[in-house]
């Protein structure tokens, strides 16, 4: 019986920001897409992937759909950041002819320069074809939209009215400090390159989520462009108060209210606001992912169970379920980034409660326990500290998934790391095997998601990979957790489950 986990695509693929959209009988995934082991975001052009609605463990490659070189602001020098070629966080919609419009905003090296440009859309008829540049989201009078901070389009279509998402914000924290304000506004100018003068008297601050309808045409502006979700420096007294809006603009309708999907202040989180209006009225819902599973029984950002970063993605109703689609960071670094989904709940009352990351994700169930599985589909990876990163490399030496030629693996192993991965599906007494290599020396402790321990695994000093065994017995769906104690660094590339 095929099987899939997390992350869903490929190994070797990174495709972040990720927008699931079910078009007729197959759901797409649209985002933006990493260099495995990538030096800044989004190096690669837009590709697709899709997946019949009633089978989500096979998912196809669609190809190339849109190339920057297309698009003629890519000839452009970015303040500060280079050619304006990096195709960032993209959302695609149908409209009302039929065709699919994609929108998406082009930045410099690592963002930089990437806020002052316009959002343009392309245009295919089908989802996931060869999508043409058509032009920018403007005013009846021709002009491109500037206002508030061109960044993370998402559209929706609802009922024949196009409502266009668009925003982002920087992670400042309120205050009535004159001098501070004044730095603000300063870091603000640096990194939006606005005039200072927009900056100060932009009625509601030119930080946070807005919204704007378009005519048929998908790029004039129709009525006014509205502030739907305020940034955590003018989220003081509101309901969005220690989770306003940071990032990546989502939209859904969902038995007939709006859900919008963004990552809030603290950046590893996906939080979402309810409204019955697309454009007001927005209250905030709570968090449905983070990718360091932080909030999941009261954990600390101090206790996260992974290297976390930003994070991007949506909700989407497939074959009669719900997903939250999100990422996950590897290479230690902000650059390689990978899709993940897993199963939600909308209760009755609306409200979505927040769901633990796990590796079986689109499976449907419990992962059999059985056969052969790659370690880096470990949901939870680390050795008690595990840093955030906001935009680049770390240095630090931590436990993280890397590659070598065509080998991803979790390298780093040190005394402490818990390798974690839910969940399976045992059927009792098993050989559990583990393939490591590096000058990591002390033991591998094996439990469930209770603590229960099932064995010890030795882990050797070896230049090459290197297989050890032992017998389990478990019965039960329960977690599979590998904690090291010892001395050294080492590797883990898989492990494996054999009959006796």
């Amino acid at each position: 019986m095929a099987q899939i986990y997390n992350p869903y695509l490929p190994l070797n693929e990174y495709i972040p920001d990720g927008e699931p959209h079910v078009f007729g009988d197959r759901v797409y995934i649209f985002g933006s897409h990493d260099r495995e082991g990538g030096d800044t975001f989004c190096e690669l052009d837009y590709v697709s992937y899709s997946a019949d609605i009633h089978d989500l463990t096979q998912w196809r490659f669609e190809g190339t759909i849109y190339s920057s070189s297309k698009d003629p602001h890519s000839r452009e020098k970015a303040k500060g950041g280079g050619q304006r070629k990096y195709l960032y966080a993209p959302d695609v919609v149908r409209g009302n002819d039929g065709r699919y419009y994609l929108y998406y905003c082009l930045s410099g090296r690592a963002g930089k320069g990437g806020f002052d440009g316009p959002i343009s859309a392309a245009v295919c008829d089908t989802p996931a074809g060869e999508y043409e540049y058509i032009g920018d989201v403007k005013y009846a009078d021709g002009s491109a939209v500037y206002r508030y901070i061109p960044f993370d389009p998402a559209a929706i279509n609802d009922d024949g009215r196009i409502y266009l998402y668009y925003g982002w914000s920087l992670p400042i924290w309120p205050t009535n400090n004159p001098i501070k304000k004044n730095a603000y506004y300063k870091v603000m100018q640096n990194v939006f390159h606005k005039d200072m003068q927009e900056i100060k008297t932009e009625p509601l601050g030119i930080m946070g989520a807005n919204v704007l309808e378009l005519e048929d045409d998908m790029l004039t502006v129709k009525g006014e462009i509205k502030r739907i979700i305020p940034c955590e420096m003018d989220a003081k007294g509101t309901d969005f108060e220690g989770h306003a809006f940071f990032e990546a603009s989502s939209i859904r309708k969902v038995n007939g209210l709006f859900y919008f999907i963004y990552s809030s202040t603290h950046m590893h989180e996906l939080c979402y606001a309810v409204s019955k209006y697309p454009d007001k009225g927005f209250k905030y819902g709570g968090t449905i992912v983070s990718n360091g599973d932080i909030g999941i029984g009261g954990r600390k950002e101090k206790d996260r169970l992974c290297f976390t970063g930003n994070n991007h993605g949506s909700i989407e109703l497939i074959n009669g379920s719900w997903y939250i689609f999100y990422h996950r960071h590897t290479h230690m670094s902000s650059y390689s980034r990978q899709g993940c989904a897993e199963k939600i709940e909308i209760a009755e009352d609306g409200s979505i409660k927040q769901v633990e990351m796990t590796s079986c994700g689109l499976n449907g169930g419990p992962l059999e326990a059985k056969g052969e599985y790659p370690a880096v589909i470990a949901c939870n990876l680390t050795d008690g500290k595990m840093p955030h990163a906001e935009n680049g490399i770390t240095k630090k030496k931590k436990p993280h998934i890397t590659h070598e030629h065509n080998d991803r693996f979790i390298s780093g192993i040190c005394n402490n790391t818990f390798i974690g991965y839910k969940y399976f599906d045992f059927e009792g007494a098993t050989l559990l095997s583990v393939t490591t290599r590096g000058k990591a020396k002390g033991k591998i402790t094996v439990t469930d998601e209770a603590g229960n321990t099932y064995g010890e695994i030795e882990m050797m000093p070896s230049n090459s990979w290197i297989e050890s065994k032992i017998e389990i017995n478990i019965s039960g769906i329960h977690a599979l957790n590998f904690t090291f104690k010892g001395k050294g660094r080492g590797d883990m590339l898989k492990f494996a489950f054999s009959r006796k």
